[in-house]
């Protein structure tokens, strides 16, 4: 009897990392070998590329506004999504001071005043911002694709 297994490409990228090289041949065989050996920055150009990556549906944005949400909170949400597939499974540690995390540095001069924060203060105290947990990467040339990649999705989110 001859059963059928279906696997997207996330399980197949999964499965392929820790299988032997037995395996690895039937899963060369089905998905190519190219399919393998790709970086993460070849595979997710898109939304919906980190989506299919991460094994997600696409949001239903036309849903999400008619319960409220705005378009830059629409945003943000695609951008988690493609942080989350573009770190593949790396989270940053929040707390912890020695360990790097990068995130795309913009300048905005469509306007003579420009757009950027640097700093907040008050006469006793003083507050800065330098990389939110949910948006950063783990490494440079990561957070430099995602700036370039995706810099349409970051100007709606930022202006």
């Amino acid at each position: 009897m001859k059963k059928t297994l279906e696997l997207t490409g996330k399980q197949a990228r999964d499965l392929y990392e820790n299988s032997s090289s037995e395996w690895k041949e039937v899963l060369e065989n089905n998905f190519g070998k190219d399919f393998f050996s790709q970086s993460v920055m070849d595979r997710v150009k898109t939304y919906e590329d980190a989506c299919a990556e991460l094994g997600e549906d696409p949001m239903n944005e036309e849903n999400l506004r008619s319960l409220g949400f705005s378009k830059d909170e629409i945003v943000y949400r695609k951008l988690k999504t493609i942080v989350r597939a573009l770190n593949e499974g790396w989270v940053a540690k929040v707390y912890d001071n020695d360990e790097a995390r990068y995130y795309p540095y913009f300048e905005h001069n469509e306007s003579p005043s420009g757009f950027a924060f640097f700093a907040s203060a008050c006469e006793y105290s003083t507050a800065a911002a330098g990389s939110g947990s949910l948006i950063c990467f783990k490494t440079r040339e990561l957070t430099k694709y995602a700036g370039e990649q995706f810099l349409e999705l970051w100007r709606e989110f930022i202006i």
